[in-house]
Formats: structure tokens, C-alpha cells, sequence
């Protein structure tokens, strides 16, 4: 076990660079992931795949078609020989022309908010019936998540989408037939779809991580005592780009809990303070206390640093000089048990997880998981001690992709600014902060592991002794 001692060090956070250019994903690649939904659900013996999608749940339906519902719901129907059916309601039936791959639209004011017209569509069942679906198909479906025999004795046929369009589908294929869940093919933790990135998604990835890992460093170096937590979100500097969770900030005692946005509280000098951005693709996390050193913190927690914070950051740093391509996820769970399964750091979340459009896909992190990480997967750093005490917590929260020589090479050529911070960021853990990646391991975060506990100290941060 790596025995070198944290400690806290002034490191002035190098500036890595802006994209000024957002990446897209060609229309070629969204035909490839069509096609490949659809072998996916062949193999798996499913006639028809169903895919769901509402304003909170997505990604999947993004994924695919670059479309995602902004006030109803969407649903695209996979069936053999048939261009794709997108079913939708009244305002979106428009804006789904942004797609750049063909697809059939359906109407189906349904899917519409309440008080608007029903009057110009079919039901439900007569356009499933006509898109193919018909009494003895398997139909698969997918929305945001699926279940295993721990959650149900029958987690195949146990389905998180609306009760209405379910009933509907089982209605027409009859005893014959078969609704099950496919949410599968897109997000186990394994092999989903949605789990191994082209380069494009990487890059695409690594352009939102700009966004919010620099939002979250402008807050730490620009928040003061005396300014409400509305005033500090502004600091965010927010541009627009669609959110994968609510913004999170808070101050003083609502801190503890985490996820409360922001209002017109205060921040006092010595209070708690939290911080989570996310957009597609892309969270930071930081949390720590309005102070400027640990003279400041109360008698009761003046160990701050020594029975929380260095012990914390040791064991990120085994975490990212661990992870890398077929690394089974177990090993990692362990190397946070180990370091942090103390009672007291209150660790109760998998320690890391799968990214994508949606802030948390799936998980190959578990305890004696033999699931190995491959080439292409985004991950989030995500360890959060949540004590319960006067101690609060502290937090790292970054987003890296694990890449073979190829794929690397391929983004090198490609996106060579990205490359650049990439590389830039490598160099700053190893040569600053003493934590040296494996070379397939590319850090996204314009604050990579950069850790200041004291937030009006912020060029304070903890570090391992440098390597050289």
C-alpha cells in the first residue's frame, strides 16, 4: 500500500485551456448506434425495441438520435425493415427535425401537456399496431434504468416507463408475447451501449468537463464572506449547455445535506460549503469550508485535515493511480473500503461511476465486482464521505475516460487541442500533486484532483509527495 503522506501545499491551479469549438456528433455515428440498438435487441430475441424518453430521462433516446424531449414525452420504435418511428406530441413534433438521422415522426398528442388538443392523432394501441407491433411479439423496452433478482422476482418483466404504454404493449402481444425490460442493452455496466464512447462522445465529454470543472473553479476562487449563495452560482458563470442534475449549492447548516440549491443565504466566514455542476457529459464536485486555514475551524474539529481530509485524498489518489483498462471495478470498491471503511467517513455510494448525457449510466465499481473497465468507458470520480458530524466532509468529483493506443491516437489526431489539456493535466497530478496515471487514464477536469479545504485559501490544496 502506498505509504506516502498527504500534505497541503500552495500550488497555483494552471489555466488548461478553453475549447472554443464544441464537438459534434456526426450524423454517421448516430446511424452506427441505430444499428447496432438494433442487432443488440436481436440477439437478446426481442422483435421490436421500445425506447422512452421524458425530460428528466433522455439520455438513451439522445443517445440515438440526437433528439431529446424538452416538455413531453418521446417514444422511438425500433422494428425490423422499418425506418425508425419517433412518437410525439404537439411542441415537440417540430423540434425533433433536429435530429440528423432520418426517422418516421408519428404523432401522438398524448404525449402533450394537459388542455392541449387530442383531437388529430390515433390511440396508442392503434399506432403501436400499425409500427409492426402485433399479438406474440417480444418487445423490449427502455427508459432509465433496469432491475436484477436482488429488486424482483421477475426483473425482466419488471419496467420502469409509464404504466399506460406498457399495458398497451401487453395488451396487443397477448399471452404469446413478451414486454420485458432492455434498458440493458444500453447501460450494464459491461458492455451497454451507452458505456463504451466513441471518440467524438470523448471529446464531446471532455468539452463539457471544460465547462464545469472551470464554473466549479471560478466559484472557489471568486466566493466570499458576506455574498448570498445566489451570488455565488453567478460565479458559476453559466452558459446555457442543458443540465444533467440540478445545480447544487449550499452554505452553513443546509450544507450537510448536499443536494439544496442555492438561495438567498449569506455565506458566513467558517461556514460549511458544497458545490455539484453538472451538464451533459460532465460533474464537479468540491466541498470544504469558508475559511483560510485550519486556525480558523472550531477547537472540536481542528484535526480537520489529519483525520478526515489527508485520509481522504490518499485514498483518491490509489483510486487514479489504480483505474485503468481491465481493472475489474472490485478493486477499486476495495481500495476505498480499505482506506476509508471506517464507520466514521459514512462511504455509502459505489465509489465511481459510468458518465454519459445522464450524470450517473451504471456502475462496474462494487464490492468483488469482476466486471473489467474497458477502452472508451467515462468515469466519474465520485467518493463522498458523509460523516454526520462537526467534520461535514470534503470531496473530489472529476470526470476521466480510460483509452487504448488506438483510440488514443485517434483523439490525438482529431482534437488536438483536447489532447493538449489532456496531456496538461497528466503532467500537472504527477509533477504537483504526486499521483501518476497510467497511461491510458485521461483526466477531463480543468481542476484535475486539485482539493482546497479551505475555500478562501483556494491555492492551498493537498498533495502527495511528487514522484519527481
Amino acid at each position: 500500500m502506498d505509504q506516502r503522506t498527504p500534505q497541503l501545499r500552495t500550488i497555483p491551479l494552471p489555466d488548461f485551456g478553453m475549447p472554443s469549438v464544441e464537438p459534434v456528433i456526426p450524423t454517421e455515428v448516430y446511424k452506427a448506434r441505430l444499428q447496432a440498438a438494433r442487432n443488440r435487441a436481436r440477439e437478446a430475441g426481442l422483435d421490436v425495441l421500445v425506447v422512452y424518453a421524458d425530460r428528466e430521462h433522455s439520455a438513451n433516446l439522445a443517445y440515438l438520435t440526437g433528439f431529446d424531449p424538452r416538455f413531453e414525452e418521446a417514444l422511438l420504435i425500433l422494428a425490423p425493415d422499418r425506418v425508425p418511428a419517433l412518437l410525439l406530441g404537439n411542441e415537440m413534433f417540430g423540434y425533433a427535425d433536429l435530429s440528423p438521422v432520418e426517422l418516421r415522426k408519428v404523432l401522438y398528442q398524448s404525449f402533450g401537456l394537459m388542455g392541449q388538443s387530442r383531437a388529430d392523432s390515433d390511440p396508442l394501441e392503434l399506432i403501436l399496431r400499425a409500427e409492426g407491433i402485433a399479438g406474440g411479439c417480444r418487445v423490449g423496452t427502455a427508459g432509465w434504468k433496469y432491475f436484477d433478482n436482488t429488486e424482483s422476482a421477475d426483473p425482466d418483466g419488471t419496467i420502469e416507463i409509464p404504466a399506460y404504454i406498457v399495458d398497451t404493449l401487453r395488451s396487443i402481444v397477448g399471452r404469446e408475447g413478451a414486454v420485458v425490460n432492455a434498458g440493458a442493452i444500453f447501460m450494464n455496466p459491461a458492455d451497454g451501449l451507452r458505456v463504451i464512447n466513441e471518440v467524438e462522445q470523448l471529446a464531446a465529454f471532455e468539452f463539457a468537463a471544460c465547462q464545469t470543472s472551470t464554473a466549479v473553479r471560478n466559484l472557489l476562487t471568486g466566493i466570499r464572506p458576506g455574498i448570498s449563495e445566489f451570488d455565488a452560482a453567478r460565479l458559476l458563470g453559466l452558459n446555457g449547455m442543458p443540465q444533467s442534475c440540478h445545480l447544487m449549492l449550499s452554505s452553513g447548516p443546509r450544507a450537510s445535506f448536499g443536494l439544496p440549491s442555492p438561495t438567498t443565504r449569506e455565506i458566513q466566514r467558517g461556514d460549511r460549503c458544497t458545490v455539484a455542476f453538472g451538464v451533459w457529459g460532465a460533474l464537479n464536485c468540491r466541498a470544504g469550508f469558508a475559511v483560510a486555514s485550519e486556525d480558523e475551524l472550531p477547537a472540536p474539529i481542528g484535526d480537520y485535515l489529519e483525520r478526515l481530509v489527508f485520509p481522504y485524498f490518499a485514498a483518491i489518489a490509489e483510486w487514479y493511480e489504480t483505474v485503468g483498462i481491465g481493472v475489474p471495478g472490485g478493486a477499486l470498491h476495495e481500495i476505498i473500503e480499505r482506506r476509508l471503511g471506517d464507520p466514521f467517513f459514512g462511504i455509502f455510494l459505489n465509489p465511481g461511476h459510468l458518465l454519459h448525457l445522464d450524470e450517473w449510466v451504471h456502475t462496474p465499481i462494487a464490492k468483488a465486482s469482476q466486471v473489467p473497465l474497458r477502452s472508451g468507458m467515462a468515469l466519474q470520480v465520485d467518493i463522498i464521505p458523509a460523516t454526520g458530524t462537526d467534520y461535514f466532509t470534503t470531496n473530489i468529483e472529476d470526470g476521466i475516460a480510460l483509452a487504448d493506443e488506438g483510440l488514443r491516437a485517434a483523439f490525438a489526431d482529431r482534437y488536438p487541442d483536447a489532447w493538449g489539456r489532456i496531456r496538461a493535466r497528466r503532467e500537472f497530478m504527477a509533477g504537483e500533486l504526486g499521483i501518476r496515471l497510467k497511461e491510458e487514464v485521461l483526466p477531463l477536469s480543468n481542476i484535475p484532483a486539485y482539493l482546497p479545504p479551505f475555500w478562501l485559501n483556494p491555492q492551498r490544496v493537498v498533495c502527495l509527495p511528487s514522484s519527481g
